[in-house]
């Protein structure tokens, strides 16, 4: 046996690491796999402080991100990206062995992996399969007996938004578990956030991130919003410099007016985007799961592998969802630019016998 396999801590043997799109999937031309913006911006870095330590969390990012989702400084911690806020919610508030997380899938996967690393146990209430909404009555049941509760809304892999009223309903009837709600994808339907209920709500707390419709997906800063006692905890397992001096000159100007002035313009363009590819693919024999409030659909086709490897060939890649839960042979695809969209159209309707 290897000195490592010896050494590993012994529920790690049979853990699968998450596959991430840039980890299952590389080559190709057309990115559409990873819910990436497909816009490219360009920003001004002062290389002046990069011998040194940048701070342990940056006022004028915090103060940005802060006045732009509409709370408090003090309610802002950022980090690398909403996948370190998941590990460190479980890191801080769960014990190994003892306490548990519940999710809801079809979800995003790491919410689960980040617990079987720690070592808590995960729970799972499924979404129900007529809507894919949360199931109420098993959801209060189990959260009870947990630490946390993640909910991704807008969905990944799904696309859409939770109700409202399940989510209100969850915080209040669940006051001892820490309500975490994904809002990675908030910027396509922003009226659907709950950020600004956090002094309502002591147990909410909320991931963001800016790599998806801010196009930082390479810069890797993300957010969570909680009260000040929920962040004070937080702060204690987050690395002493979490962020690089240059992610944090890019993620400042990318909230400053012209940055959000720019955001609004790629959303709508990605916005128009989407329901231009939208009206193209639902005649092909490919079945829409759920309407999208982000910047991918999720469809069910009759073999997902053997199409997924067919565009692959042509240099386009898109994600395999098939071992998601309730989602036999199902693709997602990421919303690119027109040129980008227009190729994967040609290359589907080339695949499906279809004439443009």
């Amino acid at each position: 046996m290897k000195l490592a396999d010896k050494l590993q801590r012994p529920h790690l043997a049979e853990l699968v690491p998450y596959a991430s799109a840039r980890r299952s999937m590389s080559g190709g031309n057309v990115w559409l796999n990873a819910n990436e913006s497909p816009y490219c911006n360009s920003y001004q870095l002062d290389d002046s402080q990069l011998n040194r330590y940048p701070a342990f969390q940056s006022s004028a990012l915090n103060q940005a991100y802060a006045d732009y989702a509409g709370v408090e400084q003090d309610q802002v911690m950022s980090c690398r990206g909403s996948d370190e806020a998941i590990e460190l919610l479980i890191r801080a508030f769960c014990e190994p062995a003892r306490d548990a997380v519940v999710i809801c899938p079809p979800t995003y996967g790491m919410y689960a992996i980040s617990a079987q690393t720690h070592g808590a146990e995960v729970i799972e209430v499924p979404l129900l399969q007529d809507n894919w909404q949360l199931d109420m009555t098993a959801l209060i049941a189990r959260a009870a007996a947990a630490k946390l509760v993640f909910l991704c809304s807008p969905s990944n892999p799904l696309g859409q938004r939770l109700a409202a009223e399940d989510l209100h309903r969850v915080l209040t009837e669940c006051p001892d578990t820490l309500v975490v709600v994904d809002e990675a994808y908030i910027e396509f339907c922003p009226q659907a956030s709950v950020a600004q209920q956090l002094n309502q709500y002591p147990n909410l707390v909320v991931l963001r991130t800016l790599s998806k419709a801010f196009a930082l997906a390479g810069a890797r800063c993300g957010f969570a919003l909680a009260n000040s006692d929920v962040i004070n905890v937080l702060k204690k397992v987050l690395a002493p410099y979490p962020l690089p001096d240059l992610t944090v000159q890019v993620a400042t100007q990318a909230l400053s007016q012209q940055g959000l002035q720019r955001l609004t313009q790629q959303v709508s363009a990605l916005v128009t985007e989407r329901e231009r590819l939208t009206s193209a693919l639902d005649p092909l024999p490919m079945r829409r799961i759920a309407d999208s409030d982000t910047n991918f659909l999720l469809y069910a086709v009759d073999n997902a592998e053997q199409l997924i490897q067919a565009l692959a060939g042509q240099g386009i890649l898109i994600r395999n969802q098939s071992a998601q839960r309730n989602l036999p042979s199902c693709v997602r695809i990421s919303i690119g630019d027109e040129a980008q969209n227009q190729a994967l159209l040609n290359e589907l309707n080339d695949y499906f016998g279809v004439s443009a």
